[in-house]
């Protein structure tokens, strides 16, 4: 694999695909759509878009790339989902279809659009922790939001719940996998991007 810019593919079955790769570039990666296992292969990590999570699920499936990524989560591959992509690394999902799979990876139970339906959208400044400086702008669509993790699950970004004085949690990190219910390749800042390509060299 690279021994100097990371090669860090996005999953590209549906969602942002051409935005994240513009934030990966920015981030100093070298950036690829993957479809095959065999282009999974190729990179030394992922990133699974947001879209719609049960398509995404059974476009995988269809092109074979469900199996390998698996494998190559369990192997320590640095991975990062972005509001579908986060429901897809989790090992348990609310409000989902029975026949629902998932990569898994994540401890954590994620409720799928929790924030309710596209005409809902909002977008929120966010603290990150890890970033430092500004906090990011959160672009939530049809986002989910993550009911709860496991002991082993940073926390790394919340957001105040809208019917009560709880929060909610919108990214998390667990070992080399990384999750955001929102969409900062939408946003032209590329922080949460270069965070997660400190990872994935980390990593290397």
């Amino acid at each position: 694999m690279s021994t100097n810019n990371p090669v860090i593919g996005v999953l590209a079955l549906q969602g942002d695909v051409r935005e994240h790769l513009i934030a990966l570039a920015a981030a100093d990666a070298l950036a690829r759509p993957v479809r095959r296992a065999e282009e999974l292969a190729e990179v030394d990590a992922l990133v699974i878009p947001g879209g719609e999570s049960t398509t995404m699920s059974k476009l995988a499936l269809l092109f074979g790339v469900m199996d390998p990524l698996r494998e190559r989560v369990a192997a320590g591959m640095p991975v990062y989902g972005t509001c579908a992509g986060m429901i897809m690394l989790a090992d348990k999902i609310l409000d989902g279809r029975d026949d629902q799979e998932t990569v898994g990876g994540i401890d954590m139970t994620v409720r799928r659009n929790a924030f309710g339906r596209q005409n809902e959208s909002f977008e929120t400044s966010i603290p990150f922790r890890g970033l430092g400086g500004e906090a990011v702008n959160g672009v939530f669509i049809r986002a989910p939001w993550v009911e709860s993790v496991g002991e082993g699950v940073q926390v790394l970004a919340e957001v105040p719940a809208a019917d009560g004085p709880d929060s909610r949690i919108v990214a998390v990190r667990q070992g080399n996998l990384l999750a955001t219910s929102f969409h900062p390749e939408l946003t032209g800042d590329h922080r949460v991007h270069a965070y997660f390509v400190s990872m994935v060299e980390g990593a290397l």
